[in-house]
């Protein structure tokens, strides 16, 4: 018996060591990327649709005690929006549709800048653990149940903001969202939503981000500030403030682990959104898979790209009939 007992011991630490050198050879060897070539399909004028008047930047203060920066449009309504931006860039493409909001007494708006985003982030394109951005979300709609008690509180949020608003519905603070505002929402890499093509926006270190899924599923987050992923923002568009590197955690805290058990989990009121010319997502797979997993009105805008659907007119009426359909306040 005690032979077999070293023999197993001896297998097991054999499989434990090509386990560990497999996956660190995985991270090592995936690192040079060439620099964005300005070849994205994704239509960038459309952001110029989103630079309109928009409110000064505030703080509030997370649990780690890091200011971060968010923009709040008032408006005479007790509904309160959450919208979080996408990859790569940071709130200010969102003011046309908060404006609208705000300015219809639709709802209140809040437009954070997730950390590692913004105009000057204290480490750009990292957060310090994978689910910071959610601890940061949640301690942000702490703050408005606090200013707004009776409040409504809508979790909203564009391409991979949409992607954190799903991880926070995977997570224990489901509970804090009265509904879910999703435009053209990031699933999964392998969700059925997704072209697989990807519009040249985003080049992923796919080795190294299997090698480090690898690590930390035996607890080791060492290597987890790596980066792992880099966008292609022509430089025709950018000013200093985008994000164009992402690390390994940051990227992860952008989508639910398992799509399909967030939303599962969803019971409150959710309205999702595409656009009909959207290069990074097959807009007619959004209904098919939401109405597989959960309750969810999904709707297709004409005319609009990837972007168009966070700035464009188009995009007001169908967010403004569903908002119309919830209770003004909780």
């Amino acid at each position: 018996m005690r032979a077999v007992l070293l023999r197993i011991a001896i297998s097991l630490a054999v499989s434990a060591g090509i386990y560990l050198v497999v996956a660190i050879g995985l991270v090592i060897s995936d690192r040079h990327r060439e620099p964005p070539r300005d070849n994205t399909g994704l239509a960038f004028d459309e952001l110029k649709s989103g630079t309109v008047p928009q409110p000064d930047r505030s703080t509030y203060t997370a649990r780690d005690g890091t200011e971060l920066d968010y923009r709040f449009y008032p408006a005479e309504a007790e509904r309160v929006l959450i919208l979080l931006h996408g990859s790569g860039w940071h709130s200010r493409y969102l003011a046309s549709v908060a404006g609208f909001l705000s300015l219809e007494n639709l709802a209140q708006v809040y437009t954070p800048d997730l950390r590692g985003h913004g105009e000057d982030p204290d480490r750009r394109g990292d957060t310090d653990y994978v689910d910071q951005l959610v601890d940061d979300l949640a301690d942000l709609v702490a703050l408005v149940r606090e200013r707004h008690p009776q409040a409504t509180v809508i979790i909203g949020g564009h391409s991979s903001g949409g992607g954190l608003a799903l991880r926070f519905a995977e997570s224990e603070y489901l509970g804090q969202a009265d509904a879910f505002l999703l435009l053209a929402p990031w699933l999964q890499y392998n969700a059925p939503t997704v072209r697989a093509e990807g519009a040249g926006w985003a080049t992923p270190y796919t080795r190294r981000i299997i090698g480090l899924t690898m690590l930390n599923r035996i607890g080791m987050d060492g290597l987890n500030h790596l980066p792992v992923i880099n966008f292609d923002l022509p430089r025709a568009y950018r000013d200093g403030t985008e994000t164009l590197t992402y690390s390994y955690r940051l990227n992860k805290g952008l989508a639910p682990d398992d799509y399909t058990r967030a939303l599962s989990a969803i019971q409150q009121p959710t309205l999702v959104l595409v656009g009909s010319e959207d290069a990074l997502f097959l807009p007619d797979q959004f209904r098919p898979v939401f109405d597989r997993h959960m309750d969810a009105r999904v709707g297709t805008v004409e005319g609009v790209s990837h972007l168009g659907i966070a700035v464009k007119p188009a995009v007001q009426p169908p967010i403004r009939d569903w908002l119309n359909t919830l209770p003004d306040s909780h």
